[in-house]
């Protein structure tokens, strides 16, 4: 595990953290209490939401392993929280390798003691904002061989990039820097789901300083244009999974998908 020799950054407790909020969410540790004034105002729906989310890139990542996909670029990791993907995908495929991105500082604080892969495979991380594609895809190429398949996990993440910085752009621009048989794993939050909780979580992060943009099931599918969507296609996330293998169905105002590069 290594993360690029980067300089300990400096944690800003006086702002809430997408990653820590989500972390508040899934019952973790590793926030502040500005993080938890954000969370504890949300909805119940919102912890709910933070598990689908992870239990969809759980069974995403068993799948894509199971398919022999060996190499995975994770961006806006969050803290990490076992299982990690890593540890999923190795347990199918030892010799997997696993890059980690982020733009928390305290993501970088744990990631050497917590995202360490199996002696067979490889994890890194390097920490960066999405909005710097460039500097991930150039830091994972000391990694990853970008003549083979990869897998993109975007999950739960474009929804804190707004169309004016660019969402779409961003994740086209990703996923044209991946060779064909490589997949886009994302899932994001609707906002044509149960459209007043979303008002309130909108108003509530916007007071904790973070923009939020969340959008219609068209608007995500658009993440997945020129792709191959897997079935069951673009669901909500407690839909997405290999027959036999989901969770009892629930309510969800989170969309989910996975596609190929064609």
């Amino acid at each position: 595990m290594t993360t690029g020799s980067q300089p300990s950054p400096q944690i800003d407790t006086s702002k809430a953290h997408p990653a820590r909020v989500y972390d508040w969410l899934l019952g973790g540790k590793d926030n502040y209490p500005v993080d938890e004034a954000v969370g504890a105002q949300l909805p119940p729906e919102a912890r709910d939401a933070a598990r689908q989310n992870r239990e969809f890139m759980h069974r995403a990542a068993a799948w894509l392993a199971g398919q022999g996909i060996d190499q995975f670029l994770d961006i806006g990791t969050g803290i990490p929280t076992a299982p990690n993907l890593h540890q999923i995908v190795q347990r199918v495929v030892p010799t997997a390798k696993v890059v980690y991105a982020d733009n928390d500082p305290i993501v970088l604080r744990h990631a050497e003691a917590l995202l360490v892969s199996s002696p067979e495979g490889a994890t890194d991380y390097i920490q960066a904002d999405v909005r710097q594609p460039d500097a991930i895809v150039e830091h994972a190429r000391h990694i990853l061989d970008f003549d083979r398949p990869i897998a993109l996990s975007l999950i739960a993440l474009m929804h804190f990039i707004t169309d004016a910085q660019g969402a779409h752009d961003i994740v086209r621009g990703l996923v044209n820097t991946l060779p064909k048989g490589s997949y886009l794993v994302l899932s994001h939050a609707a906002s044509d789901r149960f459209e007043e909780l979303v008002e309130q979580v909108t108003a509530e992060y916007a007071k904790g300083g973070i923009e939020l943009g969340f959008r219609t099931r068209p608007q995500v599918e658009r993440f997945f244009d020129g792709l191959d969507l897997v079935p069951p296609g673009l669901v909500t996330a407690p839909e997405w999974g290999p027959p036999g293998r989901l969770p009892e169905p629930e309510d969800s105002g989170i969309y989910a998908g996975v596609a190929r590069v064609v």
